[in-house]
C-alpha cells in the first residue's frame, strides 16, 4: 500500500469516528503544487524579468555588498521572484550600457545627431537607476495588491476559526477564497512548513508577518490576536479575541487611510502641474522657438513630450501609489473563476470575437487616415488642393536647404492629423473596454448581492436558530426576500434542492447549476462554505456562525464606504482633470499653436520674398531670422499622443488611489477615459484650429498688404 493510500485509509477512519474533517495530507498537496501554482500565478512580465536577470548574471558576475544584498533579497522574496541580488545588479548595468553603445552607434556615427545622442545617454543612465529599483517597484505593487486583500484575509481566518479553532486550516480556507497575490503568500506559509523550513505553522507565519511590520502593523497585530485565541480555555474569551482581531484591522485601516488622504493633495497637484499644465502651455512658445531657431524638428519635441515627460509622470504616480496603506478592494472575477473568462471577449449573436482583433482593425484604419497627407505626397508630390486661403497639404520648399520640400503645413492635413491620437485611443481604449465591460457587469451584479447579503444571512441564521433544517430555511428566506438579488440567490438554491434533488452543498457549489455559478463572489462563496462546515455541528452552531459572518460583512462594508468618503474630493478632482480639463486645455492650446504657425509661416514667406529683392537692407536682414518652422500636423500629432498618454497615466493613478490594485476596474476606466477624453480633445482641437485659422488668414492678409505698401 502506498503512502497516499495509507493516509486516505486512516483519514476516512478518523472522519467516521470523530465526525470531523481530517486535515491530514491537505497541506502536503499544497507543497507539491506550490511551484506549479506560482508559475501559473506570476504575471508574464515577472517571469520575463526572472529570465533576463538570470541570463545577465551568467554574463556579468558582480559582488553585491552584504547590506544591499539583504535588502534586495527581502524585496525579491516578498514577490516570490527566483532571482539573486547579483542578477538584479547585472541586469541593471548590462542592459543600459548595451542600449547606450547601440545609441552611440546609431545616432552619433550614422545620423550625426547630438540631441538624440545626449538624450539616449541620459535615458541609459536613468535606466541604470530604474532597473535597480525594479525589485522595489514589483515589491510595492505586490504589497498594494496584498494590502487590498488583508481585511478580507483576517475576515476569512476569523470566520473559520470561530467554529473550528485550527490555525492551519483557517489559513488554507483563506488562501482558497482570496485572489492572488495574498493567496500565494498564504500557500507559501504552509509550503515552508511542509518543506521543513519551519517546524510549525506559527513559526512560518511569524516569519511572513515580519515582512509586514514596517508597512501594515495592524495586519501583524490582528494575526497575533488570532494566535492568542488558540491558548484560551474559555470559549467566550476565544471568540472575543477573534472579534477584536477584525476590529483592530478595520479601525487601523480607516485611520491610516485618513492620514494618506490628508497628505495626498500636494503630490497630486504637483503631478497635474508637471504633467498637464506646464507642458501644454509650453507648446504656445514652441512655434516661436522653432521658427527662429535652426535644427529643431518635430521628433525632438516628440522625444521630450512622448518619452521623457510620460515616463517622469508615471514614476511619480507610482511613487504616490506605493505609499497607499491597506485598503479594501475587489479582484478580477474572471481570474478566480475560469468559467467567466469567455466574457472577456466581444459576444455578438453567440459568436465570441477577441477584443484585440477589433481594436487592431480600428487602429489601423484610423492611422491610415491620419497618415493620408504623407501617403498622398509620397505617391504624388505635386498634388495639392486649395480652398479659399487654405491648402490641403501645403508643402513648401525649405528656405535653408535648396530643393528640400517641407510639410504638410495645410489646414486639411492638420485636421487629418487628429486621427493619429484617435487611432491610439480606439485601438487601446476599445481593447480595454471590450475586455472588461462584460466581466464588470457580472461583478457589479455580485456586488449588489454582497451589499444586501448581510441582512439575508441574518434571516437565514435566524431560521436555522429556530431549528429549521437548512434545506427548508433557504426556501423560507427566498419567499421573504422575493424581489431582491439575495432572494433570487436563495430561490435558486431552493429549486436545486427541491426539483433537482441536490444536497445543500451541491445546490450552492455545483459548477454547472449551483447558485454561485450565477453570482461569482468570494465573500458569498466563503459564507456558504462556513454554513456547510458549521451545519455539520448542528443548526444552532450554524445559525451563530452565519450571524457573525453577517455582522462582519456589514462592518467591512461600512469601513469601505467611509474610505470612499475620505477619497471623494481628491478622486473627484482627478476625474474632472481626466474627463474635461486636460483635453480642453490641450485642444485650445493646439488651436492657438496652429494659428501662430500659420501667421509666422505666411509672414516669413512674404518677408523672405521681399528680402531676396532687397538684400543688404534691414528687410533682407530680417528675412534671415525666419526658419522653416514645424508643421501643425506634427505638433498636433505629438500633443494628441501626449494627451492620450497623460490620460492613461492619470487614470491608472486615480484608480489606484480609489480602488487599490483592482485591475478589472482599472481596465474598465481606461477603456472609458481614453475614448472619451481623446475624442473630446480632437473635437475641441479641430473646432479651435478651424476658427483660429480663419482669424489668422485675415491677420495675414492685412499684414501682407501693409508689408507691400
Amino acid at each position: 500500500m502506498s503512502d497516499d493510500e495509507l493516509i486516505a485509509k486512516y483519514k476516512k477512519k478518523i472522519e467516521a469516528q470523530l465526525d470531523v474533517q481530517a486535515s491530514v495530507g491537505s497541506s502536503a498537496i499544497y507543497s507539491r503544487e506550490y511551484q506549479a501554482f506560482r508559475s501559473e500565478l506570476l504575471p508574464n512580465h515577472m517571469s520575463i524579468y526572472e529570465k533576463v536577470c538570470n541570463g545577465c548574471e551568467k554574463i556579468l558576475k558582480l559582488k553585491v555588498p552584504p547590506k544591499k544584498a539583504e535588502e534586495l533579497q527581502d524585496l525579491l522574496d516578498s514577490c516570490h521572484l527566483q532571482v539573486t541580488p547579483a542578477g538584479v545588479l547585472a541586469a541593471s548595468y548590462l542592459l543600459p550600457v548595451t542600449f547606450i553603445l547601440l545609441s552611440l552607434l546609431i545616432f552619433l556615427v550614422i545620423y550625426d545627431s547630438m540631441f538624440f545622442t545626449l538624450f539616449s545617454l541620459m535615458l541609459g543612465l536613468t535606466g541604470i537607476a530604474i532597473l535597480q529599483k525594479i525589485p522595489v517597484f514589483m515589491a510595492n505593487l505586490w504589497r498594494i495588491k496584498s494590502s487590498n486583500q488583508m481585511v478580507l484575509c483576517i475576515f476569512y481566518v476569523v470566520t473559520y476559526m470561530r467554529h473550528t479553532s485550527n490555525l492551519e486550516l483557517a489559513i488554507e480556507f483563506a488562501s482558497e477564497h482570496l485572489a492572488p497575490p495574498l493567496s500565494l503568500d498564504l500557500r507559501k506559509v504552509i509550503w515552508d512548513v511542509e518543506n521543513s523550513k519551519f517546524e510549525s505553522i506559527k513559526d512560518s507565519l511569524e516569519s511572513y508577518l515580519n515582512g509586514w511590520r514596517k508597512f501594515n502593523l495592524e495586519f501583524v497585530e490582528s494575526f497575533h490576536l488570532i494566535e492568542s485565541s488558540l491558548f484560551e480555555s474559555s470559549d467566550e474569551r476565544r471568540l472575543s479575541l477573534l472579534d477584536k482581531a477584525l476590529d483592530v484591522m478595520l479601525d487601523e485601516t480607516y485611520e491610516k487611510m485618513l492620514h494618506y488622504a490628508q497628505n495626498l493633495k500636494s503630490p497630486i497637484t504637483m503631478i497635474y502641474m508637471l504633467g498637464v499644465i506646464l507642458p501644454i502651455l509650453g507648446l504656445v512658445i514652441l512655434p516661436l522657438m522653432v521658427s527662429f531657431m535652426e535644427g529643431i524638428a518635430w521628433y525632438h519635441i516628440a522625444a521630450l513630450y512622448n518619452v521623457a515627460l510620460p515616463m517622469t509622470v508615471y514614476f511619480m504616480g507610482r511613487n504616490i501609489l506605493s505609499n497607499r496603506p491597506t485598503g479594501y478592494g475587489d479582484s478580477d472575477v474572471s481570474e478566480t473563476n475560469p468559467e467567466l473568462r469567455k466574457y472577456r471577449n466581444l459576444i455578438i449573436a453567440g459568436i465570441s470575437i477577441p477584443p484585440a482583433s477589433v481594436a487592431i482593425m480600428c487602429g489601423i484604419a484610423l492611422l491610415l487616415i491620419g497618415f493620408a497627407p504623407l501617403i498622398i505626397h509620397f505617391v504624388n508630390p505635386s498634388y495639392d488642393l486649395v480652398v479659399g486661403n487654405f491648402e490641403f497639404l501645403g508643402y513648401k520648399e525649405s528656405t535653408k536647404i535648396e530643393g528640400l520640400m517641407l510639410g504638410p503645413f495645410g489646414l486639411g492635413s492638420s485636421i487629418l492629423s487628429l486621427f493619429i491620437p484617435l487611432a491610439f485611443a480606439f485601438s487601446i481604449g476599445l481593447y480595454f473596454r471590450l475586455k472588461s465591460q462584460n466581466v464588470i457587469k457580472i461583478r457589479d451584479e455580485a456586488k449588489k448581492l454582497e451589499d444586501e447579503f448581510s441582512s439575508a444571512l441574518f434571516q437565514l441564521g435566524n431560521r436555522l436558530g429556530d431549528g429549521i433544517p437548512a434545506e427548508i430555511a433557504f426556501q423560507k428566506v427566498a419567499e421573504v426576500m422575493e424581489d431582491s438579488t439575495s432572494g433570487r440567490f436563495f430561490k435558486l438554491v431552493a429549486i436545486n434542492i427541491s426539483k433537482l434533488g441536490m444536497s445543500v452543498r451541491e445546490a450552492i457549489f455545483n459548477p454547472q447549476t449551483g447558485a454561485l455559478s450565477s453570482y461569482p463572489s468570494a465573500i458569498i462563496q466563503s459564507s456558504m462554505k462556513v454554513l456547510i462546515e458549521s451545519v455539520k455541528k448542528g443548526p444552532l452552531i450554524a445559525a451563530q456562525a452565519l450571524l457573525n459572518v453577517a455582522r462582519y460583512i456589514k462592518e467591512i462594508h461600512k469601513v469601505n464606504e467611509r474610505l470612499k468618503d475620505l477619497m471623494a474630493d481628491i478622486i473627484s478632482d482627478m476625474k474632472s482633470q481626466i474627463a474635461f480639463l486636460t483635453p480642453m486645455i490641450a485642444g485650445i492650446v493646439i488651436g492657438i499653436t496652429s494659428m501662430i504657425t500659420y501667421i509666422i509661416g505666411n509672414l516669413g514667406k512674404s518677408i523672405n520674398q521681399l528680402g531676396s529683392d532687397q538684400s543688404g537692407t534691414q528687410i533682407g536682414t530680417l528675412a534671415t531670422f525666419f526658419g522653416d518652422g514645424v508643421p501643425t500636423y506634427y505638433f498636433q500629432a505629438v500633443v494628441g499622443v501626449y494627451v492620450f498618454q497623460i490620460v492613461y497615466v492619470l487614470t491608472i493613478l486615480s484608480s489606484g488611489v480609489e480602488n487599490g490594485a483592482d485591475k478589472l476596474q482599472e481596465r474598465y476606466l481606461l477603456g472609458n477615459n481614453l475614448l472619451r477624453s481623446t475624442i473630446l480633445y480632437c473635437l475641441i482641437a479641430g473646432a479651435v484650429m478651424i476658427i483660429f485659422n480663419l482669424i489668422a488668414s485675415r491677420i495675414v492678409g492685412v499684414a501682407a498688404f501693409a508689408t507691400v505698401t
